[in-house]
């Protein structure tokens, strides 16, 4: 009897039972439907790519540094552990985060600005939409329909990654209109489980930025003193580099930081539900604000981190050198690629397609060293 209270979910989780996929399927007793969701996405070839697509270091520069997979892993093993502290549907949550970025480029959000500048007059790019693109027309792995036919759940908190869409413009532009035929509500807000995945990739990116900018000497753990919440962990933890390696001490205060955002997210959350009235489902859906959320201290810290992060690692010069590089191959491959696309792409394979968007789905699919090398064979 125990364990089945535990199992039960939460009012306010989505439940197990899908309420389907654009395109129907028979159902397994093996799998619950997100189960599904999940395993369709870690099988992808977009999400086998992110191996050797860039977090922030270029994915040629050394093994131990983060990539967009091992980020992913970490998104999810957050989310479920904040999933399972809620009652909510964890397999909702892991896919979600397992997906969340299959949409980028090579270099990381540098080939996205540079991919959205040649798209200018085709719709634009878009990370985020390029992961529906992904889920909905491009992974090709069964015989009735393009895609992976995910639930409509888990499109939804795709969608939703960034909160509700008051503008369709540019999904409109680079999907098609209509694309997603009524089942979507892009006014409402996602599940408290895309929430999680969401705020989730906050805690991940932020945490093992941190991480991976201390092992690559980029900075110091004494000039992260002046951040309010760090400063006291930092502190607290130097006491320790008498006995302990430097590294050691590092991931201490990495997991640490870990989990005083978590907890804080915890804590915020319940607040935000009690206050908003939230008694199920539908409630989560039709909230007029975001209800996981950090606190207002936590949001301070996150934007500190973030502001230090981006002055003393995303535009270090090191970083922006292969930054700059990464530029350049991406202009060079869609210019060099547009002139004779054939040459370089099997254009079949894209139904329904302009032929710059080809180009473009092309090139955000490659890894980087897949990019780097046809940029020195073409070069």
């Amino acid at each position: 009897m125990q364990k089945k209270s535990i199992d039960k979910l939460s009012n306010l989780a989505v439940p197990k039972l899908s309420k389907g996929r654009f395109f129907k399927e028979k159902k397994t007793n093996l799998r619950n439907d997100f189960q599904r969701d999940r395993d369709r996405i870690i099988h992808s070839t977009a999400f086998r790519r992110l191996k050797h697509k860039t977090q922030v270091f270029v994915n040629t520069t050394g093994d131990h540094f983060r990539t967009r997979i091992t980020h992913s892993l970490e998104v999810s093993q957050i989310a479920r552990t904040l999933s399972k502290f809620f009652r909510l549907n964890e397999d909702l949550s892991e896919s979600l985060s397992l997906a969340h970025d299959l949409g980028h480029t090579p270099f990381g959000h540098a080939g996205e600005e540079v991919l959205n500048n040649c798209m200018k007059n085709f719709g634009g790019f878009d990370h985020n939409i390029q992961t529906l693109r992904i889920i909905t027309i491009l992974e090709n792995r069964y015989y009735n329909f393009k895609g992976l036919n995910l639930s409509i759940e888990t499109l939804d908190g795709l969608i939703k990654h960034n909160g509700p869409l008051n503008d369709v413009k540019k999904l409109d532009e680079i999907l098609g209109r209509n694309f997603f035929k009524k089942k979507i509500d892009f006014s409402l807000y996602s599940s408290l489980e895309a929430q999680i995945a969401s705020i989730s990739d906050d805690i991940a990116y932020n945490s093992h930025d941190l991480e991976d900018g201390l092992k690559s000497n980029l900075f110091e753990l004494k000039n992260l003193k002046d951040i309010p919440i760090l400063n006291s962990i930092i502190s607290k933890h130097s006491k320790k580099l008498k006995k302990h390696s430097i590294d050691l001490v590092i991931r201490q205060i990495i997991r640490e930081v870990i989990n005083e955002m978590v907890r804080d997210v915890i804590i915020t959350t319940q607040k935000n539900i009690r206050k908003n009235k939230i008694k199920n489902l539908n409630d989560v859906y039709k909230s007029k604000i975001p209800l996981v959320s950090f606190s207002q201290k936590m949001m301070i810290f996150d934007k500190k981190i973030k502001n230090f992060l981006q002055k003393k690692m995303y535009f270090h010069k090191d970083v922006n050198s292969k930054t700059k590089f990464g530029k350049k191959v991406i202009y060079k491959l869609f210019t060099e690629i547009k002139k004779n696309p054939k040459k370089y792409i099997n254009v079949k394979k894209y139904s329904n397609s302009n032929i710059m968007r080809i180009i473009c789905d092309y090139i955000a699919g490659m890894t980087d060293r897949y990019a780097i090398n046809l940029y020195n064979q073409i070069k």
